[in-house]
Formats: C-alpha cells, structure tokens, sequence
C-alpha cells in the first residue's frame, strides 16, 4: 500500500509538473523533451523501460512511429508484453557492448537499482537475488527494422556507455538524441568514467547538455564541466545530441 501511495503522488508532481525532489524534476523535464523534440512519426528505444512509464510518454508523443523497449527483469518483460502492439516490441534482453549470457543483480526490494553489476544501494541490506540473462548489442537487435531510430534513453545502473557502445552503428547512421543517466554510486563499478562517456560522444559529434539546458538552447558541457558533475554529484542526467 506505501509504494501504491508513493506511485500516485509521484505522478501528482509530474503531472502538475511540481518539482519536489530531484528525480521528479528529472521526470518533468524529459517529458518536456519528449515533448519538444519528438515527431508524431518519431521511432525510439527506451533501454531499461522497467514498469512502461517512459514507453507510455514516448507512445503519447509519437503515435506513429515504432519503438523498441529493452527490460530484463522477467516479471516487467511479462508486464510490457501486455502492452506490445503493432508500434512496440518488447525484448527481454539486457543490453551492453557485447552478445552472450550474464548475471544479473535483480533487487527485488528496489527493482529500478538492478544492472548487471552490483552497485551501490540506498537501502542497508538489500535483498539481491542473482539471476541470468541474455545480453546482446542493441546494433545486433535493430539491424534489420525499417525505421531510423530518432531517440534513445539509457538507464541501466552504471552501464550506459556499454549500451552506446553496443549501438555505436546506430549513433553513427541515425544520429538519434540520447537522454541518459551517468551517475556516481553506479557508473564505476562497470569501469566506466565521465571522461570516458564524454569523450566516446565527443568522438561521434555529439554534445552533453543538462536537461534544463537543452530546453533552454543554453550551451553544451566542456570535458571538464561534465566529469566535475559526475563527481560533484550536481547531476546524473543528461541528454546528448549530434553536433550539426
């Protein structure tokens, strides 16, 4: 019943678009963008779509056009197969930089801290049940679909640049945004560091902005900026767009 609750009144705030807390912001302002930069013919990829909330967003602002969700932990796959249409496909696949099978650190008390690597968790004692799961390149998965993919969002745990670099042909063709998560407590337990994020964008003509940011036209990280909100803990998500 707590967690009931504490679902309805945050989707309250996101709704009248009260910021509460971080997250909440974070909520309100990739609505926005979903909003600003989506296509009612738009096609994306919502990688680690965990309950469907995103999907749903992405479904409202772009009715036309076909997506593609990613969640790994069995009971959620179930739950989006439900929804799965003629516009959405549901694959029960972690993604990374690489194809095979791996384990999988599902949290079952906090289910939207899983990931393949353990992490950090804010709950003392977690309750951690180790499972397997296939784990594939999104460029592998995609290859044969008929649409440019237009927009991405990445929120695995700390694995976020192993996804891009699993969808690196992607990136390059369909030159899609990314909104993603690269946050500290989870990023460096898959050896992954905010140089290394920035630098991989950088190197494929992509820019790093805060959300805010972005909506505002305001100006994109420097290398130096972004890797001081990594560790400064000012921010953990971002969104990234191809250089013109």
């Amino acid at each position: 019943m707590k967690g009931v609750i504490k679902d309805i009144l945050r989707k309250f705030f996101i709704s009248c678009r009260i910021p509460i807390t971080r997250n909440i912001r974070y909520d309100i302002l990739t609505q926005q963008i979903l909003q600003s930069v989506l296509k009612s013919n738009s096609s994306c990829v919502d990688v680690g779509a965990h309950k469907g909330e995103m999907l749903a967003l992405i479904r409202k602002y772009a009715p036309q056009g076909r997506h593609f969700a990613f969640e790994p932990i069995p009971a959620m796959f179930e739950q989006l197969q439900q929804i799965v249409s003629s516009d959405v496909k549901v694959f029960p696949f972690a993604l990374s930089n690489y194809n095979g099978k791996t384990t999988f650190h599902l949290v079952k008390d906090e289910p939207a801290y899983s990931g393949i690597k353990r992490r950090e968790y804010k709950t003392a004692n977690p309750i951690v049940e180790v499972i397997e799961v296939e784990v594939m390149r999104m460029d592998d998965v995609l290859q044969k679909r008929e649409v440019s993919i237009d927009l991405i969002k990445i929120d695995v745990e700390g694995g976020e640049l192993d996804v891009m670099r699993g969808a690196e042909s992607i990136l390059k063709k369909d030159r899609p945004v990314l909104v993603f998560e690269c946050g500290k407590g989870a990023s460096e337990f898959y050896n992954n560091s905010p140089e290394m994020v920035f630098d991989f964008l950088h190197q494929l003509s992509y820019s790093i902005y805060l959300l805010d940011a972005f909506l505002a036209g305001g100006s994109a990280f420097e290398r130096d900026q972004f890797v001081d909100a990594f560790h400064q803990g000012s921010d953990y998500y971002f969104i990234a767009a191809a250089r013109k």
